[in-house]
């Protein structure tokens, strides 16, 4: 087959990301005699400062980690939860039947500092100074702009001028957006790391405590006092009117990541490993449960028999994820029940030769599976909103259908780390003057219906879309894999684990081959919209497939030839380690050696 580029291999270390600068951060810690997790970390925060539309400091993170030396992979869990101010009466009381997609409402606890911190100081080797080294330098001199960075901001300008004076004065500096190609920096942002890095260090200690002092800081020092007073200011937001935050200092000082284990499922030679049902990650086992006995490896991953059966299963995990995902903390999620063979047998009947209009979950005794409500429209206005996909879809009041970042990285020692980062975009709320970043916006993804797993309550997490993957083969860590994409991140890392494991291309083949996505199903962001049946096909696809798949009733749009994904994977094979990026967007790449 045909590629845009070589997989890389080496025996070194490899790494992944979805832009060069961080790929290359990463691999200079690997020379610097770094593992696999500072050259996360380093590459995690270089990714805040160089893709600003797509993740920042006040951001969430799930990753998944493997270390060979204790032979354990463990889920990450850097996604904060929802603030205690916020109940489903006070958003009610604002006149609201949703909560919008931009502005301090939204504001859920920054979570993806304190995961960072966490892998560090207990897998890493090196110290907050060189880990930071990178992202301090491309916030302190710049960075070249790339053209999504343009849209962006010229997209919410109108919203920068009049309402979010902050982020104007860094993102529209005399009153003119980034350029593309040219050299941007965020000062602001730069004395913020400094001044934590700094203070961190000045008490003395071992690396461990500097990193646990960095995250008092974080959490229960100046930073969480300035997000305290910030979120007591009203500014506007997706409803076109202003409203105060409801995120505390309290909110920051009483929260802490956390290790969890892996959600897996065995399919053939490989063991696919998920975050929790606090996530979507569980749908692509799902579809995995779904698939394994329809005979995928003989079908043709451009034509039409392969693109229906992975659309329609994905309809039925989807459903299932609005009936029973949320966060296991607050909710009983059946998971077991949704991943057994018996489940998947009785659900795998539905599939029919013609493409289905239903949305319906699966019935499982002792729990609920109405979704109507997910699926009636809101009250919301959606001027302005779309329902594109891949970069964000952000509108003149900055709600945004949600993208992000993404990282994989293997060491000579058999270290591997999926990672995940978003939220906290540049367009999600106004800049906090003092730090030079903004809050996220994840708790959009609340209901606030009750009855649902993803009901607001306070201190839940929103069942989040961001999903890495990793997987075993032969029960040895095999390969760390993702993608950024909101609701379609499952979708599209399901596709190069199918053309992987099914079709045998190599991980850039895999990445390359023509991609889909459905939209059948409610987005999980503001105005939390769906189009029924509706099969969103690269332009690459044969005209054949396209044809066929019509007929068989799908609401086929053709998108561009290549705009479907921003996938990375790595893969440890032996001694060899292969790597690869996504052309698409021109930004990611994978080196190695």
């Amino acid at each position: 087959m045909f590629t845009t580029r070589p997989e890389i291999r080496g025996t070194f270390g490899v790494v992944a990301s979805t832009h060069w600068l961080a790929s290359s951060a990463g691999m200079a810690i690997l020379e610097r005699g770094g593992n696999a997790f500072d050259a996360a970390v380093a590459a995690g925060f270089v990714l805040q400062i160089v893709e600003p539309h797509l993740n920042g400091p006040g951001g969430d993170l799930p990753l998944i980690m493997h270390s060979a030396k204790e032979n354990r992979t463990r889920v990450i869990c850097g996604q904060g939860p929802a603030p205690q101010n916020a109940t489903i009466p006070a958003i009610r009381d604002l006149g609201l039947d949703l909560i919008p997609g931009s502005g301090l409402l939204a504001a859920v606890t920054p979570g993806a500092f304190d995961a960072w911190m966490l892998m560090l100081r207990d897998h890493g080797t090196m110290g907050l100074a060189q880990i930071l080294e990178y992202a301090i330098g491309y916030a302190r001199n710049g960075y070249p702009v790339v053209p999504k960075i343009t849209d962006t901001v010229e997209t919410v300008r109108d919203l920068f001028l009049n309402e979010w004076k902050t982020s104007a004065a860094i993102y529209l500096k005399d009153g003119k957006a980034p350029v593309p190609g040219g050299m941007f920096s965020n000062p602001k942002l730069a004395d913020t790391y400094e001044r934590i890095v700094r203070e961190a260090e000045a008490g003395g200690g071992s690396r461990e405590a500097q990193i646990d002092r960095a995250r008092d800081i974080w959490y229960r020092g100046w930073i969480a006092e300035t997000i305290d007073r910030f979120c007591r200011d009203a500014y506007m937001d997706a409803t076109g009117r202003r409203h105060k935050g409801l995120l505390t200092g309290d909110d920051l000082s009483g929260w802490s990541a956390t290790y969890e284990a892996p959600l897996s499922y065995d399919y053939g030679r490989y063991t696919v490993m998920k975050p929790g049902a606090w996530s979507q990650g569980p749908v692509l086992l799902q579809q995995l449960s779904l698939l394994k006995s329809m005979g995928l490896a003989d079908m043709d991953p451009t034509g039409p028999d392969f693109v229906h059966a992975v659309t329609e299963t994905s309809k039925l995990s989807y459903a299932d994820r609005e009936a029973y995902y949320g966060d296991p903390n607050f909710v009983d999620v059946p998971m077991e029940t949704l991943l057994s063979d018996a489940y998947a047998e009785s659900r795998r009947a539905l599939v029919g030769k013609e493409a289905s209009d239903a949305f319906v979950a699966g019935t499982i005794e002792g729990y609920s599976n109405n979704i109507a409500f997910t699926l009636e429209p809101h009250a919301a206005d959606i001027s302005g909103a779309g329902l594109g996909v891949g970069e964000p879809t952000v509108g003149k009041m900055g709600e945004a259908k949600g993208d992000t970042v993404h990282i994989d990285i293997i060491d000579r020692d058999g270290n591997m780390v999926s990672a995940t980062p978003s939220g906290g975009w540049l367009q999600s709320s106004p800049i906090i003057p003092e730090l030079g970043f903004c809050l996220g916006n994840r708790a959009q993804m609340f209901w606030l219906e009750e009855g649902s797993p993803s009901t607001l309550a306070p201190g839940k997490r929103p069942r989040t879309t961001l999903s890495p993957c990793f997987a075993l083969r032969d029960g040895e860590a095999y390969m760390p894999f993702g993608t950024p994409g909101g609701d379609q991140q499952d979708q599209w890392s399901l596709l190069l684990f199918l053309h992987h494991a099914e079709h045998g291309m190599n991980l850039q083949e895999a990445i390359d081959c023509p991609a889909f996505h459905n939209e059948h199903f409610p987005s999980s962001f503001w105005p939390r919209g769906r189009i029924d049946k509706r099969l969103v096909v690269e332009g690459r696809f044969p005209e054949e497939t396209v044809k066929e798949l019509r007929r068989r009733g799908h609401d086929v749009e053709v998108g561009e030839d290549w705009s479907e994904g921003r996938l990375t994977a790595a893969a440890k094979d032996g001694e060899m380690l292969r790597a690869a990026a996504n052309p698409r967007g021109m930004q990611g790449y994978a080196v190695g050696r």
